[in-house]
């Protein structure tokens, strides 16, 4: 079904444009909600000043999406947790604490289906990819060591020497580099009814029309 969006739909369009989605995506979702309307003809018609406005507000949106993809790229975020002996965490980390440690850092508010689906339950240094919906892709450094151990951690990490590394399990320096855990294969939904729902919960401001897009 054709549908001219009234406000930006993550993965689907900026408002003004007129795009092909599922019916029933359309007709229970995106109009009920104000979120598009019918492309009639009467309606394509009325609506030619906003749409002539679309290459512009996607190129103010991908200004905004790289902008903050450069910003939060390298950020690194520091997890105490309890751990076993082993390294296994009684618990996890999970993608809501990411973001909201990413927000408290840099203002940034990235919804949390966005970072990733997968909790961390490990101690370690992982590299964390953010998804933005637009072709760069930055990645967190997300560190997780036992409670009370971050001052000592970047104690160790500062008296490193060049070649050595701190093994957080043990928490001592160590040659060698570390293992970084990526997440480059977790999945992020994909389905318009997936995004669209989990974003009707918590819809941060990367998945909102940005401001100067704003009707």
């Amino acid at each position: 079904m054709k549908v001219i969006l009234l406000q930006y739909v993550y993965k689907t369009g900026v408002a003004g444009e007129v795009v092909n989605v599922a019916d029933g995506y359309a007709r229970n979702f995106l109009i009920p909600r104000g979120i598009a309307k019918a492309a009639t003809k009467g309606a394509l018609k009325s609506h030619q000043k906003l749409t002539a406005q679309v290459d512009a507000r996607r190129n103010a949106l991908d200004n905004q999406l790289n902008e903050i993809a450069h910003r939060i790229n390298g950020v690194e975020l520091i997890f105490e947790r309890r751990a076993s002996p082993t390294g296994t965490l009684y618990g996890s980390v999970t993608t809501q604490e990411v973001a909201d440690a990413l927000l408290a850092k840099t203002g940034d508010d990235i919804n949390r289906r966005r970072i990733s689906q997968q909790a961390l339950r490990e101690l370690g240094e992982f590299e964390v990819t953010v998804r933005l919906g637009n072709e760069i892709s930055p990645t967190l450094s997300v560190i997780i060591v036992r409670e009370g151990e971050t001052e000592e951690y970047l104690r160790l990490r500062e008296a490193a020497a060049e070649g050595e590394t701190v093994d957080i399990v043990d928490m001592e320096v160590v040659e060698g580099l570390p293992e970084i855990e990526a997440e480059a294969d977790s999945e992020v939904p994909e389905t318009e009814e997936e995004v669209s729902a989990e974003e009707e919960a918590a819809t941060p401001a990367t998945e909102e029309e940005p401001a100067a897009e704003s009707e």
